[in-house]
């Protein structure tokens, strides 16, 4: 038994037998390889007919595709080794982006019929206060929440779906920014969609950078920078 990268147990089975020095090599592939195809020439040629042989062209055709098959799977072993090493420099690069700050390139948040929509906002200093905008697609701020008090850190906000009237609004995307004041008078502003970087996943050879409370796919930040 063994536990994966979330925590979760695993179970398998892995063992040596010392009771032989010899071992048997199997494979479920009903592919040919180009030893097969060697093979099946070698064979050709041994029991052609002496009064009828193979021509001459046949078998440098035969050999052509030999050298083809052969070119084509070492493309194939390389773009392997290639890719297991961009996929192992993501996984090195998600590591080092943690503690630095992620854009997602976005600030939009989802308003579903019928429900509240919930977002997160990250203020870098304590705010004392602050206000928090629902704007539509041209900018204009539809909804205006109070912001209370907050320490420095992730947290979550929602939003009943209504107008600074009152009145319910349809669903769709919407866009959130906050202007808030600092405890030394001074003020700062930030928005949905930039997040400190707090943790990394791999999963699937995808790679995830926890922002906020969510796992977010690491390919679709925009931009990160240090603190």
């Amino acid at each position: 038994m063994a536990i994966d990268a979330y925590g979760n147990y695993t179970t398998g089975t892995a063992y040596t037998d010392t009771s032989t020095k010899t071992s048997t090599k199997t494979t479920g592939s009903s592919a040919l390889g180009k030893d097969d195809f060697l093979n099946l020439l070698m064979v050709e040629l041994k029991y052609q007919d002496p009064t009828e042989p193979m021509d001459s062209e046949k078998i440098l055709t035969q050999t052509s595709q030999l050298a083809t098959l052969e070119s084509a799977e070492n493309t194939n072993k390389a773009l392997e080794s290639l890719t297991a090493a961009l996929t192992t420099s993501m996984q090195y690069s998600g590591i080092s982006a943690i503690g630095k700050m992620a854009d997602t390139g976005s600030n939009a948040i989802q308003l579903e019929e019928g429900s509240d929509a919930k977002f997160e906002l990250y203020l870098p200093e304590a705010a004392t206060d602050g206000k928090i905008n629902i704007l539509d697609n041209k900018g204009n701020v539809l909804k205006t929440i109070t912001m209370e008090a907050t320490d420095a850190g992730v947290s979550q906000y929602t939003w009943d779906g209504t107008n600074n009237a009152g009145k319910e609004l349809d669903a769709g995307i919407y866009y959130v920014e906050a202007t808030y004041n600092k405890a030394d008078e001074t003020s700062g502003t930030t928005r949905v969609g930039l997040y400190p970087i707090e943790a990394i996943r791999y999963e699937g050879g995808t790679t995830y950078a926890k922002l906020g409370s969510s796992y977010v796919d690491f390919s679709k930040i925009t931009e990160i920078t240090n603190n």
